[in-house]
């Protein structure tokens, strides 16, 4: 969890030191974020206060996805078939 603050326009503030928490070490214990997807920054635009950051994955990746009995059968799921994994999240972090 990232702690903050919010001033008087109601934006949200991190501090310095809980920058320096956050970037202690690779596996960032203060984090709950399981799933880790490693790679090198291949592209980063900065417009604003906001940059996107685009990380090319360089390990193999495997995803598993717990699902309803109705889906796998809607979808005709087996092993051997293609299928996309879609990953909804509310946020995406990155860490060095």
């Amino acid at each position: 969890m990232i702690k903050t603050t919010r001033d008087r326009g109601n934006r949200r503030q991190v501090s310095a030191a809980e920058i320096e928490r956050l970037q202690r070490g690779h596996a960032s214990p203060g984090l709950s974020a399981r799933n880790r997807l490693r790679g090198v920054v291949s592209d980063v635009k900065v417009e604003g206060l906001l940059a996107q950051v685009e990380i090319q994955v360089t390990e193999p990746v495997h995803v598993v996805a717990i699902v309803t009995r109705e889906s796998v059968e809607a979808l005709g799921l087996e092993p051997g078939l293609e299928a996309t994994a879609i990953v909804k999240s509310t946020s995406v972090m990155v860490e060095r």
